[in-house]
């Protein structure tokens, strides 16, 4: 049970690094290229807790270096669609269930980690994956998702404090409550931030 009301201000756009010469985040995000470059990667298809490997694996290469391998995905087909639309539905009574405080807390780490932890990993797949250069790929995989996070749970905040107004001797009150069914996010290929964007804020929204 809550006992208040929990509210997130509008935060801060998350500052875009400048990758000079000889910058810390430089050295780092170099580091992270050759690491990601050193290995082959098998990439499965993750359907809720999850990893399915079909077998059927398809080359990822970089535009700019199709020469060079980064590693194999497995592709799917129409059976792992209906898994997928089954795990959803299945997780979506426990989520659901999940104050929305809490639920915001998720995407706030999720942020924090990006902004620090993963942030030279971030933009070195999308280095790598879309050919972007190091000051695209900051702008993109690792500013505009974590700004993207952060501020859609100071967007749901501000949703859920909406009221209708009342007229004298009613009270009227506004609940939200989970979307039916499922849904489907097809992200595009070269942005990494709306990649991560579309599929989130339709977790966070659901409520009991």
């Amino acid at each position: 049970m809550s006992l208040g009301y929990f509210n997130y201000p509008a935060p801060a756009n998350e500052p875009v690094l400048n990758y000079g010469p000889g910058s810390k985040e430089k050295t780092t995000l170099k580091a992270a290229l050759k690491e990601l470059k050193s290995v082959t990667h098998d990439i499965p298809m993750f359907i809720g807790d999850k990893e399915v490997r079909t077998g059927k694996k398809i080359a990822l290469r970089p535009p700019h270096e199709i020469a060079h391998t980064l590693g194999h995905f497995h592709e799917g087909d129409e059976t792992h669609v209906q898994q997928a639309i089954e795990a959803a539905l299945k997780a979506k009574a426990s989520w659901a269930s999940l104050s929305w405080e809490n639920r915001a807390a998720i995407f706030l780490k999720a942020a924090d980690l990006i902004a620090t932890k993963y942030r030279a990993y971030m933009n070195g797949t999308t280095m790598l994956g879309q050919s972007k250069n190091a000051y695209q790929a900051e702008i993109d995989s690792a500013c505009e998702i974590i700004d993207f996070l952060r501020w859609n749970v100071h967007f749901l905040s501000e949703i859920y404090r909406q009221q209708p107004v009342s007229s004298p001797g009613v009270h009227n009150r506004l609940e939200y409550r989970p979307l039916e069914g499922f849904v489907l996010a097809i992200t595009p290929f070269n942005f990494t931030a709306i990649g991560g964007n579309l599929p989130l804020p339709r977790r966070s929204a659901a409520i009991r």
